[in-house]
């Protein structure tokens, strides 16, 4: 007979399932899964690492040895996101690396912007964002940036980028992507047309902008 010190946690969920389950065979994307859907339901702000553990149904012990707060699941669920969106953007066929580069960025922008976990954070906690755009660079940005510094290597290979120092350039171009992800709405609130109409237009002068800065 197994002791107990020596047996997996158990854990019974708090409604349905069958029967108990090993806290280690917990799949970490089930717990992300349950996270996404309580932040869309009622915000970072109210959430707790005891109601996500409802949610998965998980215990709050199970939680805790993987995260150290509300704060770090979220982080670790939009690297996740943000890399789900990343993800083949920026292979796209194209006439030159430097098109296909403009045109990953003004998708990423777009998905981004319309992105539900994005637009239920800037609604209802905004100032999750702040630390990392005005404090600390997180695993989100290093991965995009390096995205975009392979981007402009294969664009200087074939001609199409004006060669600069790569590190620099990728930065430049992540904060103007930046800009026109987080701030773009504000001023597609009053246009005269309808607010999908000015992000397009919005998008457009993006596309402009990038291709003349990279451009030989």
């Amino acid at each position: 007979m197994m002791s107990q010190h020596n047996s997996p946690e158990l854990h019974r969920p708090e409604s349905g399932g069958a029967g108990l389950r090993a806290a280690n065979a917990i799949d970490e994307e089930h717990i992300l899964d349950a996270a996404y859907e309580l932040l869309l339901a009622i915000g970072l702000r109210r959430m707790t690492m005891a109601e996500i553990g409802r949610a998965a149904g998980v215990s709050r012990a199970t939680l805790y040895r993987r995260w150290r707060s509300v704060r770090e699941v979220v982080a670790a669920l939009m690297t996740r996101e943000w890399s789900a969106l990343a993800d083949g953007v920026f292979d796209m066929p194209a006439d030159s690396a430097r098109e296909r580069l403009v045109e990953g960025i003004v998708r990423i922008v777009r998905q981004t912007r319309a992105h539900p976990l994005m637009r239920k954070i800037i609604e209802l906690d905004p100032d999750f964002l702040l630390p990392y755009m005005l404090q600390r660079r997180g695993r989100n940005t290093d991965q995009q940036l390096e995205l975009i510094e392979q981007g402009l290597r294969a664009g200087v290979a074939d001609g199409s980028v004006r060669a600069a120092d790569v590190e620099t350039q990728a930065q430049s171009l992540l904060l103007t992507a930046w800009s026109f992800a987080l701030t773009g709405p504000v001023f597609a609130d009053n246009a005269p047309t309808s607010e999908s109409a000015r992000l397009e237009a919005l998008d457009g002068e993006l596309r402009e902008l990038l291709a003349r800065y990279l451009k030989p």
